[in-house]
């Protein structure tokens, strides 16, 4: 494999963080259990020395990373089907369907798409993250980007932190929303709940945009772009306006449904137990030749139902509405 190096400067958001938070926080495109091995065995320094994961370290301090790693995973390729929209001898494009894993962990070895990318490509095996540039959650659908070469994951990754990647979405939130806005609002873990990640003084910076593109009576389809890539970020930042996901089993909280709502809607409506969210357009200059890419996956079947039953929902409220007047 080829040999990594990197050299990246301490933030002031990083001062007083640990060697291994800050270096998660620089170095995005390795796992934290893979940067924390590299500290121990001084493949990363700091300031040139070796230090332990919990030294704290100050702005203007340099992190370097020299390491020739091993394979990055070494998990069984399975032939499960992938929706390439784009292929070409430096990445690809996915259009993930809601409901596959992207990545193996805990209650989730194997069935994931990390696991079908290795069966399509096994030279993936010996790239950080198998290629990944970025995530999505198993129940949000749409569209990823997976690096093929070493070189182009690094700019790729690049790309990702100075926002040159971007990323739109669509959604359908609770709530009738007035206009579009900025979500600014720092994201870290829960802290009582492990499994959740909320707005929190001392999160991590996390930026989310958006604009109305339709209302109803008593939800709001929106358009979504992000300025940062935390985890679980749009999920939490509208449920932190009160304005959470459709479905979203772990930020929904009780659904909201308008006023004697059709029968139709409600068959619709109930039992959507995932996320409304779609990772709908993906827009960056390729890594190898500098190209323009754009990419567009059409909404699933089971949000292009919710939305049209939140229409005719809003449609026959205010027919009835014309007919009283």
């Amino acid at each position: 494999m080829e040999p990594i190096s990197r050299r990246v400067t301490v933030s002031s958001e990083q001062t007083g963080r640990r060697l291994d938070q800050a270096a998660a926080e620089l170095l995005e495109e390795f796992s934290r259990s893979r940067l924390k091995v590299w500290i121990e065995s001084g493949a990363l320094t700091l300031e040139g020395r070796r230090a332990a994961p919990k030294t704290r370290v100050r702005e203007g301090e340099e992190i370097a990373l020299e390491v020739t790693p091993e394979p990055a995973v070494s998990l069984e390729p399975e032939a499960i089907p992938l929706d390439l929209i784009h292929e070409d001898d430096a990445l690809v494009v996915v259009d993930k369907p809601s409901g596959l894993v992207v990545h193996p962990g805990a209650g989730n070895p194997a069935g994931t798409l990390l696991n079908a990318l290795l069966h399509k490509d096994p030279n993936l095996a010996g790239l950080p993250r198998a290629g990944l540039v970025h995530r999505l959650d198993k129940d949000t659908s749409g569209l990823l980007v997976v690096a093929r070469t070493l070189n182009a994951h690094r700019t790729l990754v690049r790309k990702l932190e100075r926002r040159e990647i971007r990323r739109t979405y669509e959604a359908v939130c609770q709530g009738v929303l007035t206009g579009g806005g900025e979500i600014d609002a720092p994201i870290g873990r829960h802290p009582t709940n492990r499994l959740r990640m909320a707005v929190v003084e001392r999160g991590r910076p996390a930026r989310t945009r958006y604009r109305v593109m339709e209302r109803y009576r008593a939800h709001t389809r929106i358009r979504i772009e992000l300025d940062t890539g935390r985890t679980h970020q749009i999920r939490v930042h509208f449920a932190h306006i009160r304005a959470p996901l459709v479905g979203d089993p772990l930020y929904g909280g009780r659904p909201r449904l308008p006023k004697a709502p059709l029968p139709a809607l409600l068959r619709v409506l109930q039992p959507f137990s995932r996320q409304a969210l779609h990772a709908r357009q993906l827009e960056f200059s390729h890594p190898e030749n500098g190209d323009d890419m754009a990419f567009e996956s059409p909404l699933p079947a089971d949000l292009n139902g919710l939305i049209e039953a939140l229409r005719r929902d809003t449609a026959a409220e205010r027919s009835a509405g014309a007919a009283a007047g």
